[in-house]
């Protein structure tokens, strides 16, 4: 059974997908070990573990490479975070034949133009592509791929923007009828009121709706099915905790300059062993 297969069932059974945000094969192999149903692999984490702005900075082959790598650590779907396609719908072609041809679930394509920005910077103006040239990325995603199990997502940022529910509906709207398999709506709100308001909206029953609660952190996964959302991703979770937890045993090393001072923050050899990282004595 192919990664595909294994989403579309899951897009199928009843109940919600959970999903966590992962940027390389041990981040992705811990969160199969934590029990979530598939991987998001995050532009937004990827570019972190390059030390560089998710701001379209990396390619192609580097995202797909970080991709591939989570595909290969685990035996749970891989969603990856393609931005806005990595150019035109000519590019989109490339795309969808590379991700798919490493055995990628599924892609998600935003609506920013190139390059995009982070959705949580502050301060950018922000751009959207034109509501018909996104929906011919989406058509050309759909004619490409081979595999028919391969989920296309289109991901709206209008209400990121602050262009309104209106243009949100008509463009999560527009992408449906374009072909995509889901739409993801973002917002920025600390609380989940726009994306909870969009789903009560929402008009394409055949399209599930995909949320990011990033912002909206007090709101549960069962509310958030409730209201409407089949896929939810915990999306960046992996790299910030990690970066926390790095600086923090790190910093202490620094300062004590003994291997001791850290050695309550750190996995037991054993530990690692279980994850099947080293090869048991």
């Amino acid at each position: 059974m192919t990664k595909a297969r294994k989403l579309r069932e899951l897009m199928a059974r009843p109940g919600p997908i959970v999903i966590i945000g992962a940027h390389n094969g041990l981040s992705g192999k811990i969160g199969e070990e934590a029990g979530f149903e598939g991987l998001w692999a995050s532009g937004f984490e990827i570019s972190a573990s390059y030390a560089v702005p998710d701001a379209n900075i990396l390619t192609m082959a580097e995202n797909l490479s970080a991709a591939q790598m989570m595909n290969n650590s685990t035996s749970i779907p891989v969603i990856a975070d393609c931005d806005n396609g990595y150019g035109n719908a000519i590019n989109v072609i490339r795309c969808i034949e590379e991700y798919e041809r490493a055995g990628i679930a599924a892609i998600c394509m935003e609506d920013n133009v190139f390059p995009k920005r982070c959705s949580f910077y502050a301060g950018v103006k922000r751009e959207l592509s034109p509501v018909e040239e996104h929906a011919g990325k989406i058509r050309a995603a759909k004619a490409t791929q081979k595999n028919p199990d391969f989920v296309v997502i289109a991901r709206t940022e209008a209400l990121i923007a602050g262009w309104g529910m209106e243009e949100a509906l008509m463009r999560g709207r527009a992408y449906a009828d374009a072909g995509a398999d889901m739409v993801l709506i973002h917002s920025k709100s600390k609380d989940p009121d726009e994306v909870i308001s969009f789903a009560k909206q929402w008009d394409r029953p055949n399209t599930p709706l995909v949320c990011v609660p990033t912002i909206y952190k007090g709101t549960t996964v069962d509310q958030l099915h409730a209201a409407g959302f089949k896929l939810i991703i915990f999306a960046n979770h992996a790299i910030r905790s990690s970066i926390k937890a790095m600086t923090e045993t790190l910093t202490t090393l620094k300062r004590e300059m003994y291997t001791g001072s850290v050695e309550d923050n750190l996995l037991l050899p054993t530990a690692i062993l279980a994850l099947g990282l080293v090869a048991a004595p």
